[in-house]
């Protein structure tokens, strides 16, 4: 049975023309790809990390170094390696003998927009220096805590397909990421366009969305209404994904060993509602909920060695639970009588 839903309808014009704004310049030098730039800037909206993942070539560090030229605040890009120590990340103490004392050197950390290229390249120690950032953005150095800008955004990239040289991102570390964005090849008409654009110098982007802005943004994201109904569709979401067979799922209970923690529920309605905000709405609908359920609970599920070896994904448990949990239906946010 399908849902009933409501148009969008405009909750600032200012807000969605600044999205849109911004939007448009990032597509100015990225060619297709319209459902990661739309999470890029649902994350950013919502104040959370963003992890994508894609074959080399597919525009993934270049959409994140365009995003945050199009933003204001600073940016920073380390290159992850297998020789990194987590002091090239946070920061470390010198020595200085003229003064007999020691001066703390800062890391790239600290900036606004972080972008952590070919994140599993480095191995688990410096992959777990980000997690205090990440989660208190903050970072401790000695016995001194330092806090880093506000805002504070980590935009990763990794390879699914290389295996030498890389290490798997700790459950805890990958828990931090608000959304997991998988990214495909593009269309043909999209190729054709990014070919062409190669023949010519790179278009000069500018700034469009200063950072005081951004902070708006984010300050507006807490007045966009979630209906109970809606927290109550997410928590589902995940609960399904632990208990499988409570939902009539029995034949993904075998597929999956840690099903998503609640950070999963959180991050969804989170992002659900920054999504509301650049669709032009002060609400959030059941549709904002389903189509961001992949992206904020894949990286969550941990399977088990049977669905590795039926090639299995997170993806295909996701596919059955979202068949399986319903959406809400609303109107004008209020549950309506089926």
């Amino acid at each position: 049975m399908s849902t009933p839903e409501i148009p969008d309808a405009p909750v600032s014009v200012d807000h969605r023309g600044q999205l849109e704004e911004a939007l448009v310049e990032i597509k100015r030098v990225i060619a297709g790809q319209d459902e990661m730039l739309e999470r890029v800037l649902v994350c950013l909206v919502a104040g959370g990390h963003l992890l994508i993942e894609g074959v080399p070539g597919l525009a993934k560090t270049l959409t994140i170094k365009t995003t945050a030229a199009v933003l204001g605040g600073s940016f920073k890009r380390v290159q992850f390696t297998p020789d990194l120590v987590p002091s090239d990340l946070v920061g470390t103490r010198i020595y200085r003998p003229d003064t007999g004392g020691f001066d703390t050197e800062e890391g790239p950390v600290f900036c606004n927009f972080l972008l952590a290229d070919e994140i599993n390249r480095a191995p688990a120690k410096v992959q777990s220096a980000l997690l205090e950032v990440m989660q208190e953005r903050q970072v401790t150095i000695g016995h001194d805590t330092l806090r880093v800008p506000d805002p504070f955004l980590v935009m990763a990239t990794q390879n699914p397909i290389e295996s030498e040289g890389t290490y798997p991102l700790p459950e805890a570390q990958v828990d931090r990421f608000m959304l997991k964005v998988v990214v495909g090849y593009p269309t043909r008409d999209e190729e054709l366009t990014v070919v062409q654009r190669s023949l010519v110098d790179s278009a000069a982007v500018r700034e469009v969305l200063a950072i005081e802005s951004l902070k708006e943004l984010q300050r507006a994201v807490l007045d966009v209404y979630v209906d109970p109904s809606i927290i109550a569709y997410a928590v589902s979401l995940a609960e399904a994904t632990r208990n499988p067979e409570a939902f009539g799922l029995g034949e993904i209970a075998g597929l999956v060993e840690y099903g998503a923690s609640p950070r999963g529920p959180i991050s969804l309605v989170q992002s659900a509602r920054a999504l509301a905000l650049i669709h032009g709405r002060d609400y959030v609908l059941g549709t904002d909920v389903r189509s961001l359920a992949r992206d904020a609970l894949r990286h969550r599920l941990v399977l088990t060695y049977r669905a590795l070896a039926e090639q299995r994904t997170a993806d295909d448990v996701l596919e059955a639970v979202l068949e399986a949990v319903a959406a809400p239906a609303l109107a004008l946010g209020r549950p309506v009588a089926a």
